[in-house]
């Protein structure tokens, strides 16, 4: 028996054993780009709980279930809706929890659809960034926020486009690191989910409430495991400027500035922070976010054999020129990043990285 086989007979085992049911079926429901797996579990056991189950295979070696589960306690107690916990196996690195679906917010907004969504998802982040306990959470520092920027010169110039990013390039690397992660330290802070977008958020109908309860039903969230405690626009834009879909930046602006007035209702911002500063803060945390992403995804393909994040560089790509390009101190950023790509799909590696 394959190792492989080993883990996925005992994770067999142990929904089994949660469930105290032998007729169990495991099918594979997702992957995410970490080292974890998600198992929809299946037979007439699962009826035991639910309708159906999920199971997390998190292998001890690569992930630590500690912090997944710290966060989503913090969340449900909250009144957010993370996954209920069944049962854990920690030596394993299994988590049977309730299972939230399969509507992704993603495939789901439309043009018409996208206001109430949305309006759901804000509710869900003034909630976290309201009521969720942070005591104890990591913080996200000038240092860590630096760290990951360098993703970029490293994994998307020289890995990606076979760009070698000369002395001078990395001193205008390392000013515009600098304006961001200052910008950064100016905000309020608050619980920062760090991946709170179309494809962790799913829907799920409201009249799934249970009676009595202050949950809010809609989004499901999930990949929450990186909380750290940061700045108050990160997740504000990590939605808003979503990856993986696009919104008319007049409307992207709506948004933003309602959301202002409500963080000044809810005391997390002062009243002397107009809207071209709540407007500046979100944009240039979402440079720094977008510009650690594009290392992000070619990491994803040249580490970790996900050639699927490619197909995505070209929105980030947009949204981390189109920002660079309004303010000065990023400008020379945004030079040198137009001058590596040339006429290249920036789909495709180049030079060196095409090996």
């Amino acid at each position: 028996m394959t190792p492989r086989t080993e883990r996925h007979s005992a994770m067999h085992r142990f929904v089994q054993s949660a469930l105290q049911r032998s007729d169990i079926e495991l099918s594979s429901a997702s992957a995410d780009a970490s080292f974890r797996s998600y198992w929809r579990v299946g037979g007439d056991g699962a009826a035991t709980h639910a309708a159906t189950a999920v199971v997390m295979d998190a292998p001890p070696d690569k992930e630590d279930l500690g912090p997944w589960l710290d966060i989503d306690r913090r969340l449900r107690e909250a009144g957010l809706h993370a996954p209920e916990v069944i049962a854990v196996e920690r030596d394993h690195g299994f988590v049977l929890m309730e299972d939230l679906g399969t509507r992704t917010y993603l495939p789901e907004l439309t043009s018409k659809s996208v206001d109430a969504l949305y309006a759901d998802a804000l509710d869900a982040l003034l909630r976290m960034q309201t009521a969720v306990d942070v005591a104890g959470l990591p913080d996200y520092s000038r240092q860590r926020l630096i760290d990951e920027m360098q993703l970029m010169p490293a994994w998307f110039l020289e890995r990606h486009l076979g760009h070698p990013v000369s002395s001078a390039e990395q001193d205008v690397i390392a000013a515009a690191f600098t304006a961001l992660v200052e910008a950064a330290a100016e905000q309020p802070r608050a619980f920062v989910h760090r991946d709170f977008h179309s494809r962790n958020l799913l829907v799920i109908e409201r009249d799934e409430a249970p009676a009595g309860t202050r949950l809010l039903v809609n989004p499901g969230i999930v990949d929450f495991q990186d909380a750290v405690v940061g700045p108050l626009t990160y997740d504000l834009v990590s939605l808003l400027r979503d990856c993986y879909i696009e919104w008319d930046p007049e409307h992207v602006a709506g948004w933003v500035e309602a959301y202002r007035i409500r963080l000044q209702a809810a005391h997390l911002l002062g009243p002397e922070v107009g809207t071209a500063q709540m407007t500046r803060w979100f944009d240039l945390m979402g440079l720094q976010r977008h510009l650690k992403v594009l290392g992000i995804f070619c990491r994803l393909w040249y580490r970790d054999g996900k050639p699927q994040y490619l197909n995505d560089l070209a929105l980030v790509w947009r949204y981390a020129i189109g920002t660079a390009r309004r303010y000065p101190e990023t400008g020379e950023l945004a030079d040198l990043l137009e001058r590596a790509l040339g006429d290249s799909d920036i789909r495709r590696p180049r030079g060196s990285a095409a090996g």
